[in-house]
Formats: structure tokens, sequence, C-alpha cells
């Protein structure tokens, strides 16, 4: 038996005016046939894949394809999209034949002249396999799940939480559903038939109070419906995504996919039923926010401990640039009693600062030129105060083993304010991060978080407290205050819509 894995992810922000070339999918770490096997055996989806295929008892052999992972940020050229779809797909011809294919996506990622890229790249893997061959892909839960994309895999397995802690969990539930579609015999209920019910839901829902890791609200309780249906027999998946906000695509919108076992009536109740709570729960999903002076000086107030604040318009997690000066701006107005940890991606301060020695002073404008639309530029002379390398293991948000290379960096000291200076995107909130830059976040008097909610699985039980701040940027939490020019309407919260019902489709595979 051969079961070919592979993975394409990167989460697109059209608001970013930044390209995502084929130079940024290499600088993550491209990795291909039994590489990709020994390196990622122990990370995120691949991982998840891999564990659980070895410990099938009948051993299949684990055929690499192709890694593609690149850091989310803007619309990739059609000329990067050309390759990564030449890349995986002539992999897989080259490997077949296969009994199985495991891919790894993210479900919200855009390229030039092409809007809805993981849908493209299933329908052409169908295509290459065949349609007895089953085809199971995990998706990230902001995924833009598209009806190209349910119809043409047996099965599309989704995140359940917010943060995103079930990464490497997602691939073993991946591997546990292919199994179930391979004709192995070996339970007495034969070979599934997997019945998909999808909907798409017409809204696009706000990051910051999606959290599946809180006692109660929306997110909570979906996920716990979500898990439990799963366990029962005849349901092979249920998912929910609620979609990337910063993505001015076509069929922007979330969704709801159940798939059965030959069941399309239960598969229908159940994706109607979930998509009719998530529909009548939505506006539970709008945050509170505070100004960006509110915020520094609440933070300032407060001398209980940590205090985290949320720039969720400049999150490098959404795709964001990752160098928005605003809360620094305010930051820098004060005193404070222990170090204030803020973040920017600015290369050519880097290398400025590598010139200089740490000691000197680099003096100049900061900010706001890779988010050239919605970012400012502001005076600062600070001390280099170190000169590090940006490479550390993410586990938590995002990652369970994930190796991270954010370039070579430098911190920045304006008084109490330590800048953490980057060459490249990357987890701009990540403990592990300022601990590579000699800080503990957690002895802060402030850490700057660019994520709107992911953040929250390492510092919410460890923050005094936390307030999300409204700045300019290009993952607004008020995003449809902002404009897009291709998304389908009427599309909540853009437009008040008073009569959807949710009309599940059945696709048999």
């Amino acid at each position: 038996m051969r079961i070919a894995i592979g993975q394409l992810w990167q989460e697109t922000n059209t608001l970013n005016p930044l390209a995502t070339t084929r130079q940024d999918f290499e600088a993550f770490g491209v990795l291909r046939g039994a590489e990709l096997v020994a390196q990622m055996a122990e990370t995120n989806e691949l991982g998840g894949f891999i564990q659980s295929l070895r410990r099938w008892p009948e051993q299949p052999e684990i055929v690499g394809l192709v890694r593609l992972p690149a850091w989310p940020s803007g619309r990739a050229t059609a000329e990067t999209f050309d390759w990564l779809r030449e890349e995986l797909l002539a992999a897989l011809e080259q490997a077949l034949p296969m009994d199985g294919v495991l891919l790894a996506l993210h479900g919200a990622m855009a390229a030039d002249e092409h809007p809805d890229v993981e849908g493209e790249i299933l329908r052409a893997v169908r295509q290459l396999v065949g349609p007895s061959v089953p085809v199971v892909a995990t998706l990230d839960l902001h995924a833009n799940v598209t009806p190209a994309m349910a119809a043409a895999a047996d099965a599309l397995v989704l995140f359940h939480t917010v943060p995103h802690v079930d990464v490497f969990e997602t691939g073993q539930r991946g591997a546990a559903v292919l199994r179930r579609l391979l004709p192995l015999e070996d339970d007495g209920r034969g070979v599934p038939q997997p019945t998909t019910a999808f909907v798409k839901v017409p809204c696009v829902l706000p990051a910051e109070r999606a959290n599946t890791q809180a006692a109660s609200g929306v997110s909570a309780e979906l996920k716990r419906k979500l898990i439990a249906l799963e366990q029962r027999p005849e349901v092979l998946t249920a998912g929910i995504a609620t979609v990337q906000p910063w993505f001015d695509v076509p069929e922007l919108g979330s969704a709801v996919v159940v798939t059965t076992d030959n069941r399309p009536d239960l598969a229908v109740a159940l994706c109607r039923d979930l998509a009719g709570e998530l529909w009548q729960r939505r506006r539970e999903y709008l945050p509170e926010l505070v100004s960006v002076e509110e915020g520094v000086r609440r933070a300032h107030e407060n001398r209980q401990g940590l205090v985290v604040l949320s720039d969720a318009a400049d999150a490098t997690t959404s795709g964001a640039p990752g160098d928005s000066v605003w809360i620094l701006r305010e930051l820098v107005k004060y005193d404070w009693p222990r170090p204030v940890l803020v973040t920017v991606v600015a290369p050519e301060i880097v290398i400025a600062a590598h010139r200089l020695g740490v000691g000197q002073t680099w003096s100049g404008r900061i900010g706001g030129l890779r988010d050239h639309q919605f970012g400012c530029r502001i005076p600062l002379s600070a001390e280099v105060e170190r000169l590090f390398d940006a490479q550390f293991t993410l586990s938590g948000h995002l990652g369970r083993n994930l190796p991270i290379d954010m370039g070579r960096s430098a911190v920045l000291r304006a008084g109490d304010v330590r800048i953490v200076v980057t060459t490249r995107s990357g987890p701009h909130f990540a403990p592990e991060l300022f601990q590579a830059a000699g800080y503990d976040p957690f002895a802060a008097a402030v850490v700057v978080a660019k994520s709107p909610c992911g953040f929250r699985a390492v510092y919410e039980q460890r923050a005094a407290a936390i307030y999300s701040v409204q700045a300019p940027g290009c993952a607004p939490p008020n995003f449809w205050e902002y404009t897009y020019e291709q998304i389908p309407r009427p599309l909540w919260p853009w437009d008040e819509i008073s009569d959807w019902r949710p009309e599940p489709k059945v696709i048999y595979r």
C-alpha cells in the first residue's frame, strides 16, 4: 500500500501589497521526497500524517511529495502559482500509482488570476489519481472552503481550535479518515461511501473573539459539538470554517462541511444545524476594541503584571506586513517600570544595526515601508542593544515543533521600550521570539502581540490584562469598513441580511 503526503500552506491577505513569491516558499523551507518524511515526522499536519500512518497495521509505504510552505502575506504571483502547481503535480505523477493521498493545505490562498488556489490544486490532483483513489485534505479553520474543494476531495478535515493548537492532531484525524476510506476489510464494516453536505454561510467573522479555549462562547460551544459529531461512527468528519477575513475573492464566506458514510440525510441535517447556529450567533464574534491611545494608557496604569496589547491590524499571523508602529509611537511617550516588547519587520534597519554594532545609536525613521497604504513612519533614536538570529522552534498556536527562521535581527532600545526588529515576517507574538532576543516576555510590562487571537494560547493565563487595539493596518478587526471589490454580495457584516436559511448541497464520491 502506498500513501502520498504533501503540503501547500500559505494564508493570503489581499490587503497586503507585498506579493508572495517562490523565494518566500524557499526561505521557509521546501522539502521533497524522503527528506520531507524524515524532517517533518514530528511537525504539524505532516507529522500527524506520518505518525498515524506508521501505526497502521498495514505498514503502508509513505511517499513524500513536496512541502511548500510560506508565511502568510500578500497574493502570490501567477508565476509562483505555476511553480507550486508544477512542483506538487509533477511529484505526484512521478510517484503514481497511489492507494491514497493526504494533503495538508491552508485553504485561503490566492494568486494573481487564481482566486481559489486550493480548489484548482485539488481538482488537478483528482484528475491525476482518478475517481477511485481517496483524497483527503486538511484545512485551517480560516479556510475559504469552495465548492471546487469540496467536490474534488473525498473529505476535508478542518482544525477545530482557535488558537490553532490542534494542528498535529488534525493531521492525525485526516489520516484516520483516509484509513476508513480504504478497502482494508479489517473491521467488518466495509468501505465507507463518503457523502458530503456543504454550505456556504454568507458571513465573515472577526477572529478576536473566536477563542475555542474559553469556558463558554460560540466558538467553544461549536468546537465541542464538532468533536462530539466526529465520535459518531457514521460521521467521517465535521468542520466549520469561519474564513480569513482579509481575502478579497469572489467566493468569500464561511462554510460548514460534514462528511458521513453514505448518510446524505444525516449529513444535510447536521450541516444545516451547524450553519444555522453559526448564522444566528454571528454577532457574538464582534470584538470589543480600544483605541491605540486608550490601550497604551490602560497598560501604563496597570501595575499588576504583564499587559498584552493585541495589534490585530498588523498581525503577521494574518498576513499583514508586520511594520506597523502606531502602537510604538504611543508607547515611547511613557516611562515604564519594566521592559516593553514590540516587534517590527524592517530588514533595512537590521542591516544598519549590524553595521553600527551593539552600544551604538541608530537614528532614522521606522515603520510604514512594507505597509505603505495603512502604515505610518515615525522618527526614532535608539541604542542597538542586541544583535541575534531569530531562529527557534514554535510550539503552540500554529505550530508543533515547527522550525522558524526570521533571519538576522536586532533589538533597539528607546527608554524602556525594546523594539525587536526582524528581517523576515513570522510569529510576531511568540514567546520564543522574545526569548531568542534575550527577554522573558512574561516578566515584561507590556507585550505587543501582532495576532488577533492566537496569542491567547500562551498569554491568557499569565497576563494581568489583555486589550484588543484598533489601529490602521492590513488585517483590521473592522474589516467591513475597508474596500473590497470582488466579494459576493450581500455578505455580512458588510450587509444586513434578514432572511437567509442554510440549504446544504450533497456531494457523492
